[in-house]
């Protein structure tokens, strides 16, 4: 029984599993945008929105954690730059649009993941 597991195993092993979700989620915060097939959107996502109610606290902390799971270029851009603008917002700090293309190789559906700002 599957009864309290939760996500996507994507057919890799625990560390590659691992450093797949870092280099999605380092190149979402570096880019604000991202695009990348549905099932990867709705993980890191998850795993986006959590790390980004870390940086809102804006205690050394926090950032030092930031570091140790994303990598420290990530870790700044995040910190200093995406949590004070999204200060106000009480969560859902990232949209998934999903686009009309699909992969050109196997036809896996497409989704555009970004940050939502309120400017």
């Amino acid at each position: 029984m599957r009864h309290l597991n939760k996500g996507r195993k994507f057919g890799r092993t625990k560390g590659d599993r691992n450093l797949f979700f870092k280099s999605l989620i380092d190149n979402l915060i570096i880019n604000k945008k991202i695009e990348t097939t549905e099932a990867r959107a709705k993980e890191i996502k998850i795993k986006t929105e959590k790390l980004t109610t870390l940086a809102k606290k804006q205690n050394l902390a926090s950032y030092k954690l930031l570091i140790s799971r994303i990598g420290e270029e990530a870790a700044k851009e995040l910190y200093y730059n995406i949590a004070p603008q999204l200060k106000n917002r009480k969560g859902g700090y990232l949209r998934i649009i999903k686009s009309p293309r699909r992969r050109k190789r196997d036809g896996a559906p497409l989704a555009v993941v970004e940050f939502v700002f309120d400017n």
